[in-house]
């Protein structure tokens, strides 16, 4: 004799309207919660402490090799001569001091006029500032140093005005294309809750420019101290004394303690900008954070 057909369905099974449907719930309501929200990760550290030892190490090893080599370097009495009585520590300060103020002037320089550049009333004049700015770093360095000795005489002044034309191109280019990238919605919308120009200006477009501006900035650091070397020719000083020296006289000591000084002093103004602009990068350019 067969069993009749149950009507009972699994538990928490129903049947509405002839279909059948499954309720996971226990009644209670827990069923029908969204799920917890995941804990907010950790913002990305911006400065590793890889990127804070490793150059300065590489720095340091550098400078001593170059210590040790000199002790067992066989000095005559011209290279003692180059080397004596602070001639290294003075074409030092007189190499860092040029780098300083040549890289202040031309920030003072080329970012103000980056940003009058990208302004409507000054557009047009953006050609001609640039073929100005490309002819400057264009021109040979020494040719440039040359003629503006012959025209100012030899001196400081005459090398930093030399450096100073030759660092303004990549502050200048990086500043109008930082400020033209900036994303026309954003400004109109800026503008639109009553926003003045300078506070869009301020509050806007140089904080999304800032990452391109400070690439520059590091780009002029750089070239700056490398182009300080020859500052030397003028009579501007700096470690290209001792590189000069060295050429003209075949001192081999004299000639690699002032090119390594130059390499190691352009390596940490490096890391140095570099440092600087993970730092002064606005916290919410940076992905993940």
């Amino acid at each position: 004799m067969s069993t009749p057909p149950t009507d009972r369905r699994p538990e928490g099974e129903h049947e509405v309207k002839g279909l059948a449907f499954r309720d996971d719930s226990d009644g209670s309501g827990e069923g029908e919660r969204e799920a917890p929200p995941s804990p907010p990760t950790a913002p990305k550290r911006r400065i590793t402490w890889q990127k804070l030892t490793f150059l300065p190490a590489t720095l340091v090893a550098l400078l001593l090799a170059t210590w040790l080599w000199f002790q067992q370097a066989d000095l005559d009495e011209i290279s003692r001569n180059a080397l004596s009585n602070g001639q290294v520590s003075k074409a030092l300060w007189q190499h860092i001091e040029l780098s300083v103020i040549s890289t202040f002037f031309v920030l003072i320089i080329a970012i103000p006029l980056g940003i009058l550049l990208t302004r409507k009333a000054f557009r047009k004049a953006t050609p001609l500032a640039m073929t100005i700015a490309n002819m400057g770093q264009a021109t040979p360095a020494i040719g440039l140093l040359a003629l503006l000795v012959i025209w100012l005489g030899t001196g400081t002044k005459a090398a930093l005005i030399g450096i100073i034309v030759y660092a303004v191109l990549p502050v200048l280019s990086n500043t109008i294309a930082g400020l033209k990238a900036n994303d026309p919605t954003v400004l109109e919308a800026a503008r639109g809750i009553g926003m003045s120009p300078l506070g869009v200006l301020t509050r806007i477009e140089l904080p999304l420019a800032v990452p391109l501006i400070l690439a520059g900035v590091r780009t002029a650091l750089v070239l700056n101290v490398g182009t300080a070397t020859l500052a030397t020719f003028g009579g501007g000083g700096g470690l290209g004394v001792l590189i000069t020296t060295g050429i003209t006289n075949q001192r081999m000591p004299v000639l690699v303690l002032g090119s390594v000084l130059t390499v190691a002093l352009a390596l940490l103004v490096d890391w140095l900008a570099s440092l600087a602009e993970l730092f002064l990068r606005p916290r919410g350019l940076e992905v993940g954070t």
